[in-house]
């Protein structure tokens, strides 16, 4: 199992902002488990922390240069530095205190940002690390700026492939397939530098824009090379974009498994990948049945409602398990579910006669499967789908007044997924009978 991680001591940086030119001191310190990546503005009122996340991120008519987060007002820029090294150095949880609104500009790479955290210590913490499983292709396109994300079959990493073309003289296409190891990405990533074009500098200052910009932190590409600099690899260029974009993505808030292809995109279309996967994973947990994060006690062999509840995320009226009167993990469980003409279906299921609908008893089946996959500690936090139903066989009719009686156990377990067979009777008569199949993810995503 991953372990999420923080760094071992606090640190600091100092430096002027790219854009706002403005000085500014930064403290990196060790955060909690489960606490994310947080800015904390240290010159303002109260101290607001906004956290690193894709609901926090600007507009992007305010990041098309750069990525910036911000929340009631209060705004942090340029961060797609540090975020690209603290993603290649796969930490997921940080403090970060800041006495302005801009991250230091530094040299215009990540370099100094990933040594200064290295140099910190990384350490492991007690609690499993979230991971985004690409499962099916995601895209997104402007014009002919692409970006796309497709499934990995045969390895549990992410891969990264650029192509770079500008309508420049002096920047060729260029093209640059990785695997952004830890090693890698302080040798061959996090040295790149930001850049732009001559033709684009008094553009970019009438925007109100590179203000704290050099031609030390800056790439000032002219027609004839790069001007009052040099570069440090040929395909410098290419390489600072999949920094900016492992910085970017790193806003989802856990690493992604996955093969990234991107032609020509920029902050805007990482963006807009971001906000796309998070439909994609809320899509995922919609269709799905998401453990607790409190393990219940087991040792009673018995689960009330209550307790229910802190396993499954269902509620009224959609919560078919009143109690659990018999409960083995990973095998058995016996649940029971009381009927009353309360019930809503029972109010628009033949309301002249009312019964339950057999797929409520199949989904009063599956919660039970669900209890059993989810109340074991190691599972605390995931996701169980529902991936398939067969051998469905309705006798008889449930009514109001019924006591559903459902006793549920696990035929095949694998590592994540399994089959269960389900009886629901009322009396000692069988009124129900499925197999079920189910998946339980690796992580959240």
């Amino acid at each position: 199992m991953e372990k999420q991680k923080t760094i071992k001591k606090e640190v600091t940086i100092e430096g002027a902002g790219l854009n706002t030119g403005i000085n500014v001191k930064c403290k990196f310190k060790p955060a909690s488990l489960n606490s994310g990546i947080n800015f904390i503005r240290t010159d303002l009122p109260k101290r607001p922390a906004i956290k690193a996340c894709i609901s926090n991120v600007l507009e992007l008519s305010k990041s098309v240069r750069h990525t910036s987060i911000g929340n009631d007002g209060v705004e942090i820029h340029t961060i797609e530095h540090l975020m690209a090294s603290i993603s290649a150095l796969s930490i997921d949880n940080l403090e970060i205190e800041i006495n302005g609104r801009e991250m230091p500009a530094i040299d215009g790479s990540a370099l100094l940002y990933f040594e200064v955290l290295r140099d910190a210590g990384i350490v492991e913490q007690d609690g499993p690390r979230k991971r985004f499983v690409v499962k099916e292709p995601i895209w997104v396109q402007d014009n002919n700026c692409k970006l796309m994300i497709l499934p990995r079959v045969a390895d549990d990493s992410l891969a990264i492939s650029y192509t770079l073309d500008y309508d420049h003289p002096m920047i060729r296409t260029q093209h640059m397939s990785i695997t952004p190891t830890e090693k890698f990405f302080e040798k061959e990533i996090a040295p790149a530098r930001t850049f732009c074009l001559e033709r684009e500098v008094e553009e970019l200052k009438g925007l109100g824009l590179g203000k704290g910009a050099s031609y030390d932190n800056t790439l000032v590409v002219g027609e004839d090379g790069v001007i009052k600099n040099k570069l440090r690899f040929d395909d410098e260029y290419t390489r600072h974009k999949i920094s900016d974009l492992m910085g970017d993505l790193y806003l989802l808030g856990m690493p992604i498994t996955g093969q990234i292809i991107g032609i020509k995109s920029g902050h805007v279309l990482n963006i807009k990948m971001l906000k796309k996967i998070q439909m994609h994973i809320e899509r995922g947990e919609a269709g799905a049945i998401k453990a607790g994060s409190v393990g219940p006690d087991l040792s009673k062999g018995e689960l009330d409602r209550e307790t229910i509840q802190k396993i499954l995320p269902h509620r009224d009226p959609f919560l078919f398990v009143d109690r659990i009167i018999e409960i083995e993990p990973d095998k058995r469980a016996v649940g029971i579910k009381n009927l009353t003409m309360n019930d809503d279906f029972f109010r628009g299921h033949f309301p002249g006669k009312p019964i339950m609908p057999g797929v409520l008893m199949v989904e009063a089946m599956a919660q039970v499967v669900g209890v059993i996959l989810l109340a074991k500690g190691e599972r605390h936090g995931k996701i169980a789908y529902f991936l398939s139903m067969n051998n469905v066989k309705f006798r008889k009719t449930v009514l109001p007044g019924d006591q559903l009686v459902m006793d549920v156990e696990i035929i095949k377990m694998k590592l994540r997924t399994g089959q269960a067979r389900g009886r629901a009777s009322v009396d000692g008569n069988l009124v129900c009978e499925a197999d079920m199949m189910f998946y339980v993810s690796k992580d959240e995503g």
